[in-house]
């Protein structure tokens, strides 16, 4: 998912002062585009206390300032969202040329205001909340490009993009229809078939048609990006994306928390390894090998609950899909949303404006090429918000559908912010608001409760089974979105390179999520570049923040909703709690909504919290009784833990 705007941020996917998009991890979205501004803020060292020593004239001068720049900013982000909104909706070169010309203007204005704020002496300011705004405004971002270089690293991420989202490939055995997309086409292969061969062939074609022909235009992008972090006193990009999260020993957080997390992933792994083995046989699946990456229902392996339905603990118990449901009533794209705006109104949070309605493109148009991913936008006048998304009528785009409106209710929630505020407090926070309601909205009973689910059975089997279900995205998750911006910033920071790129990406595959590519990999190939995020510009680390602090903020929730006690074994499991309808969670949720980016993050986690660092104990809390499961029976089935390094899978001597 994705917001727009010109705020708190990274250079946008183009470049440009764009909009601020947010991604969806959800499988079959695969992720939206959309732009980042590019008004990079450089949080300065900051009085966190508020001061009455400030010369009055000088606060008053400042003041008046920030409101010019303000409004200025939502003025300009205004435009950068129309124009971006038309080419992602459209994709034709008319569209991106509009957007072009739209960026060099905003560039040209971002350079200028730079010059101004430069010169003003807010330096000498105490006043908490004047000091953070003109901190995120002191520096100029990619705008910091000469004119003629900017166009460049505009019209390169543009054209990776371009590439990426139009690529098709030939049908499997009929290679006449050529015609087949990522979205619906090839993911719903990789959903259903159970065929080793045809998944390995979308697989690879995938790849061959997106990737390997953007690899030249990486390169030049990442010289480019190393460029404008230097222009703004950074060294690389790894370092500029990292400043948005206020911590000198950001990676080092990262790494220890991985570590908390990676325990439950070895025998999460261990056990649907038994279950494919048993599935395809030995000679596909080893048994103390790294897992064949095209047999887990998903293009990236990144999340792998589209195998949960021959994984299950207990086959004999039906899962909690209610895709056949919604069917059978006659769910529509406009009555998914609608279910999704109910739970965010039942917690008396906002309900989405009439333009939201009007605008946003929630079916797949005939006969367009758009951008597909999943993504939220806030057009930065208060009134329009939107959503893209090519809806599918099943359970994995019901809750992504939540997952999208948490970005608009976080949107909703600070729009009366200064325009340099309106963001999450760190990007990782975006992310976890309406995954955070979906932890709830996926519950049995809840699915009970809105007539999508006949018995919410709550036994133990039934709970192991929905956890199982869970962890399959949730926690399989984890190390993928690791190892995304961990390759990244090896790149950046020319740890890796050029004539390593594609085994550097195996080579960190196969250490965190235990999978191997299904045929040879080469230095022709760029499997980095089948991933939208890659060619989008977007740092990837925010959802592993998203997907840690979400079991934090459902902690919280849950405990202020009178639905768990952490000391009374007694009441329900935090995976069964369900915050439907309690007015007392939805407001402690609004107390950090509302403040934007206002304050630093652990501020803001404190408000729901009470804690002001991320750690993983939610998430274990929320699996615990899953991790008992996959401890006993993987000891009962003998499997092995962890996986025996592959032979060699990537070669960096490319073909001849």
């Amino acid at each position: 998912s994705y917001k727009t705007g010109l705020t708190r941020g990274n250079p946008s996917p183009a470049g440009q002062l764009q909009p601020q998009l947010r991604i969806s991890t959800s499988t079959a979205t695969a992720m939206l585009l959309t732009y980042r501004l590019l008004a990079a803020l450089a949080i300065t060292s900051v009085c966190y206390c508020e001061s009455s020593a400030d010369d009055p004239a000088l606060l008053a001068r400042a003041q008046e300032l920030l409101n010019k720049i303000n409004k200025e900013y939502g003025e300009w982000n205004y435009k950068v969202s129309v124009a971006a909104w038309n080419y992602a909706s459209n994709i034709t070169d008319e569209n991106l040329a509009v957007q072009l010309n739209v960026s060099a203007q905003v560039a040209d204005y971002i350079r200028e205001v730079y010059k101004e704020v430069n010169a003003f002496p807010w330096r000498d300011i105490s006043d908490f909340n004047i000091r953070r705004q003109f901190a995120e405004l002191a520096t100029p971002g990619s705008a910091a490009l000469s004119p003629e270089k900017y166009r460049q690293y505009d019209e390169v991420v543009n054209k990776m993009q371009s590439t990426y989202s139009t690529a098709k490939v030939c049908q499997y055995k009929n290679q006449s229809n050529c015609n087949l997309a990522l979205e619906p086409e090839l993911t719903e292969i990789l959903i259903h078939s159970r065929d080793p061969e045809e998944l390995k062939y979308v697989w690879h074609a995938w790849r061959n048609a997106s990737g390997r022909n953007v690899k030249q235009d990486f390169i030049k992008y990442v010289e480019l990006s190393n460029e404008i972090a230097r222009l703004n006193n950074y060294t690389d990009m790894a370092a500029f994306w990292m400043k948005e999260y206020e911590a000198d020993d950001f990676p080092q957080q990262i790494e220890a928390i991985w570590q908390q997390i990676k325990p439950l992933y070895l025998e999460l792994h261990a056990y649907v390894r038994g279950q494919l083995r048993r599935k395809y046989g030995e000679s596909v699946v080893s048994k103390d090998g790294p897992i064949p990456a095209h047999l887990l229902g998903n293009m990236w392996a990144q999340t792998w609950n589209n195998i949960a339905e021959f994984t299950t603990p207990y086959p004999g118990k039906k899962l909690p899909d209610v895709t056949d449901a919604m069917v059978q009533q006659g769910y529509n794209e406009t009555k998914i949303f609608r279910v999704a705006e109910d739970f965010f109104t039942s917690l008396n949070l906002s309900a989405m404006p009439e333009t939201f309605w009007k605008n946003s493109i929630l079916k797949k148009p005939e006969g367009v090429e758009l951008i597909c991913h999943a993504s939220a936008w806030d057009f930065y006048d208060g009134k329009d918000f939107r959503i893209k998304q090519c809806t599918r009528i099943n359970m994995e785009d019901l809750l992504t559908a939540h997952h999208e409106m948490g970005h608009i209710q976080y949107d909703l929630q600070y729009k009366n912010q200064p325009t340099v505020f309106k963001d999450g407090a760190n990007p990782g926070f975006h992310e976890a608001v309406g995954d955070t309601i979906a932890l709830s909205a996926s519950t049995p009973e809840h699915l009970q409760e809105i007539g999508l689910l006949a018995d919410a059975s709550t036994d133990k089997e039934a709970v192991l089974n929905h956890l199982y279900l869970n962890s399959l995205d949730k926690v399989v998750f984890l190390p993928f979105a690791y190892m995304m911006d961990k390759w990244r910033w090896g790149v950046f920071q020319s740890k890796i390179t050029p004539d390593n790129y594609n085994c550097e990406w195996w080579a960190l595959a196969e250490e965190f999520q235990g999978i191997v590519p299904p045929v040879k990999r080469t230095e022709d190939d760029f499997d980095p570049g089948a991933k939208y995020h890659i060619v989008a510009s977007v740092e990837y680390i925010r959802y592993f923040v998203s997907f840690v602090v979400q079991f934090q903020f459902h902690r919280s929730l849950c405990i202020e909703a009178g639905q768990y006690d952490p000391q009374n074994p007694q009441t329900k499991a935090l995976s069964e709690c369900n915050i439907y309808g309690s007015k007392e969670a939805g407001k402690l949720f609004k107390s950090m909504l509302e403040l934007g980016s206002s304050r630093p993050w652990p501020d803001a986690m404190e408000k729901i919290t009470g804690q002001r660092k991320m750690d993983a104990s939610g998430l274990f809390e929320y699996f615990k009784p899953l991790m008992d499961w996959l401890k006993a029976t993987n000891a009962k089935n003998n499997e092995i833990i962890g996986w025996e390094n592959s032979k060699k899978t990537c070669d960096k001597k490319q073909e001849t």
